[in-house]
């Protein structure tokens, strides 16, 4: 007889659609980690060009996340667009990398946005709506304090040099994940510099865009929150525009045990 300890349990169905009114913005967290026969699942669900992206990383481990987090992409996205099943979602990229739904009918003005770091990923998905996203794993960087000086804004390196020894690590993976999702939103990728614009650093302000170098009027016209991602990391999300609702949910969790 099988123990309680050693039975499998019910794997979660996924819903079958989930409904995104005018002015919200839906973040899933989701982890990585899955088991063989998942892995194999959403291998299948993939595009060649994302399979020959996935084939590119050398390490079996990194090959596995990236199938992992573009699958669950694309179940995500279709929840949001009845009719369209998680293979048949074709995607375009933009000079800078950032990808949107190509071509597929009832999609105009749909915005997503994803990252990953470690074992965690997160999605954000809005209508009207540009978004970015972006997850950290807080780890061990011995020189953080550099990385600062040589990529933030004046006013951030001032701000994370008056904190608490203690918290300085982990509000420069805040202050990290706040521009990187800013840096999506606005789809310029890594050109434009992080230095060019600064967000608040937690936790001495409410998060937000404080100002941008090259247009005075750019941090009125984005909202900024933090995203409780998981323990041991960090998150942001930058959405264009003021007065929407955040809705913060789990992918459900799938065996990790084969």
């Amino acid at each position: 007889m099988r123990s309680i300890a050693a039975a499998r349990l019910p794997r979660p169905l996924r819903p079958a659609s989930v409904a995104l009114p005018d002015g919200d913005v839906h973040v899933w967290r989701a982890s990585l980690k899955a088991a063989a026969p998942r892995v194999a699942t959403l291998r299948r669900v993939l595009s060649p060009d994302e399979l020959e992206r996935a084939e590119s990383f050398h390490f079996p481990r990194d090959r596995e996340g990236f199938v992992v987090a573009r699958g669950l992409l694309r179940e995500i996205l279709s929840l949001y667009l009845p009719g369209l099943e998680p293979d048949r979602l074709r995607f375009s990229y933009d000079r800078y990398g950032k990808p949107a739904l190509k071509n597929e009918v009832g999609t105009r003005g749909f915005h997503f946005n994803l990252s990953h770091s470690g074992g965690v990923a997160l999605y954000a998905v809005s209508w009207g709506r540009r978004v970015g996203v972006d997850v950290e794993e807080v780890r061990d960087v011995r020189d953080y304090e550099l990385i600062a000086e040589r990529h933030f804004a004046p006013e951030e390196i001032s701000a994370l040099r008056t904190l608490h020894p203690a918290a300085r690590r982990e509000s420069f993976f805040h202050c990290w994940a706040r521009k990187e999702a800013y840096v999506k939103a606005v789809g310029q990728g890594l050109s434009l510099p992080l230095e060019r614009f600064a967000v608040s650093l937690p936790p001495e302000q409410p998060e937000r865009l404080l100002h941008t170098n090259y247009d005075p009027a750019e941090a009125d016209r984005w909202s900024l929150k933090a995203i409780n991602a998981a323990p041991g990391y960090v998150g942001a999300v930058v959405v264009e525009g003021h007065g929407w609702r955040l809705s913060c949910r789990q992918w459900p969790e799938y065996e990790v045990t084969a």
